[in-house]
């Protein structure tokens, strides 16, 4: 019994996914990376309800990092993993997930009344090596919010 409530009086870190770790240091590799790259930090974790589900489930959208780069506004999503075995992280930035970060950013931009500001999707890929520097690269401006925008087809009379 005392095995079972020394494991259950262990802090919260104890308890930590290592994908969770993972993704917790991935961004704080990213937020030194941007940084040192002239980037100015506005925002970490920016999480704000962005509508309804099919099912009429509330849907809650994040965005990693919101920093600017010179004047323009870029909302910057992190992907970290331990190796690329597998595929590289910007492969798990899919379709689904950028929409969800364009929502995001909408929201972002109307609550803060920043119609008038450039802004761009940027993804920081980090891959951890483990005997290695991880590899840290930018992909600025990886997607736009036109491929989302609804479109209206008008007859041609």
């Amino acid at each position: 019994m005392s095995e079972i409530l020394s494991l259950y009086n262990q802090d919260k870190h104890s308890f930590q996914s290592n994908t969770s770790r993972i993704g917790q240091l991935g961004e704080e590799l990213a937020v030194r990376f941007l940084i040192k790259n002239g980037f100015r930090l506005v925002l970490s974790n920016f999480k704000v309800p962005v509508g309804r589900n099919r099912l009429g489930v509330s849907v809650s959208g994040e965005i990693d990092l919101i920093a600017f780069e010179e004047d323009v506004l870029c909302f910057v999503e992190v992907k970290t993993r331990s190796s690329e075995f597998f595929a590289a992280p910007i492969a798990a930035v899919d379709l689904r997930k950028q929409r969800q970060i364009t929502r995001t950013a909408r929201m972002y931009r109307k609550i803060f009344r920043l119609d008038w500001v450039k802004f761009r999707y940027d993804v920081v890929s980090i891959v951890l090596n483990e005997n290695a520097k991880p590899k840290i690269e930018i992909f600025k401006n990886f997607w736009n919010e036109n491929k989302f925008r609804k479109r209206y087809w008008m007859d041609e009379f």
